[in-house]
């Protein structure tokens, strides 16, 4: 596809405009320094190739220094694994010098777990092309790749096909849905419940999944619980139906702030406090009451009453643990509401929207800031785990998960007296 001069000069006066009247400045970015830059460099955006004008819009927009900033056509040409064939890659040192892509994560049911791909693997090349950190294969939506896997050591090569299933963005950043949801007994009065997205903006829809996966657990006897948060891709308001099932009362999640609130100033106890919508007529209410409002708020659980597995939680975290996945491991940790094992999360946590700005493209923009339940911006800093564990990729290729069975060994050792202080 190539864009005429025209097209160009819209779409940049567009992304402008947007940016300057709805991003949301927690970096503390001067906006008349990045107009300036932005002018300057789009002047030389206007020609070229396409891939570079692509290229150079994301680096304009890198320069206000925030997550959930990003320019991308409705039909990309590259798609991050984890929202393309479900899977997460992790760079593994290799002895000689240098790093090879290993897949880490692999979400159930998805592109990557169909075609049999297992953690631990090894990514040789994708399409005959090796791809080596921190160069990503370019996968799309749509598209058929040739993998050529193998063990960790580089042996045993194997080739599997993977189709990418087709999907054109709609108001959001184009991505092939994972399963989301999963549940299994994992020991005795053990449950494990497996998130890697928080499916549907509102979250009811995911709200009725986990409310049908705790239910089951329960009847199954599970008195300790693991949440596998893992790979985590983020999503919507259905992360707080998981912090409500992981306290007994109504409690701060934590509040929003939108770009007015943040430049006007604002003190924290006077903003809104909103319990998460049960149903969708609370839902409406919501929407409603906040439709001609400023919509800072502070976002209450639920008040779902006490759980059988209270005080003995362990949630797993990672590098790939993001946005809505983050603000749980937050909030449990402030709140002592669970053991955090595994690895620091990136940092990546604030609300998006996305906005057209012409010709096929998309301009997703953080709108809103997140702060925590004590008031900490979570934005550009990890949630530490409460036990590091870091992944053997030799092991996770055998199959044996470290994380995993700290979490069961930490679960089976406090015979029932509660881990949330560990």
């Amino acid at each position: 596809m190539s864009l005429s001069q025209r097209e160009r000069t819209k779409i940049l006066s567009s992304i402008k405009a947007r940016v300057l009247k709805h991003h949301i400045n927690v970096a503390d970015v001067s906006y008349d320094s990045w107009a300036t830059i932005f002018d300057e460099r789009a002047s030389q955006l206007l020609s070229g190739g396409t891939d570079v004008f692509e290229t150079g819009v994301q680096g304009l927009l890198s320069e206000l220094g925030t997550s959930h900033t990003r320019f991308y056509h409705e039909c990309p040409n590259q798609v991050l694994p984890q929202h393309s064939i479900n899977a997460t890659l992790h760079s593994f040192p290799q002895a000689g010098g240098g790093a090879n892509w290993i897949f880490l994560d692999v979400f159930e049911d998805g592109p990557a777990d169909m075609a049999g791909i297992k953690p631990g693997e090894m990514l040789v090349a994708v399409d005959n092309t090796r791809y080596v950190p921190p160069s990503m294969p370019p996968f799309r939506l749509g598209g058929t790749y040739k993998l050529r896997v193998s063990n960790i050591r580089g042996e045993d090569h194997r080739d599997i096909v993977i189709n990418v299933p087709s999907k054109r963005a709609a108001r959001r950043l184009p991505i092939v849905e994972s399963k989301g949801l999963a549940h299994a007994t994992v020991a005795p009065n053990m449950g494990l419940v497996k998130i890697t997205y928080f499916r549907g903006e509102m979250g009811m829809r995911f709200s009725r999944e986990l409310d049908a996966t705790i239910k089951a657990l329960k009847e199954q006897g599970c008195k300790r619980l693991i949440i596998d948060l893992r790979g985590n891709v983020g999503g919507g308001l259905g992360f707080a139906r998981l912090a409500s099932y992981m306290c007994p009362g109504q409690i701060p999640i934590g509040n929003s702030l939108t770009p007015g609130r943040l430049r006007k100033g604002y003190q924290r106890e006077s903003l809104p406090r909103v319990p998460m919508p049960r149903n969708r007529a609370e839902l409406l209410f919501a929407l409603a009451r906040f439709t001609f409002q400023d919509k800072s708020l502070i976002l209450l659980t639920q008040g779902l009453g006490p759980q059988p597995f209270h005080d003995n939680i362990v949630l797993l975290i990672n590098e790939c643990t993001n946005s809505a996945a983050e603000i749980i491991a937050s909030f449990a940790s402030e709140n002592r509401l669970a053991t955090i094992v595994g690895k620091k999360t990136p940092g990546n946590v604030l609300g998006q929207a996305y906005f057209r700005v012409g010709s096929g493209y998309w301009l997703c923009l953080p709108v809103f800031g997140w702060y925590t339940s004590q008031g900490n911006s979570l934005e550009g800093k990890s949630v530490l785990p409460d036990v590091v564990v870091d992944i053997d990729p030799l092991l996770l290729s055998t199959g044996i998960d470290q994380q995993m069975e700290k979490a069961i060994e930490i679960l089976s050792d406090t015979n029932g007296a509660g881990v949330g202080s560990a």
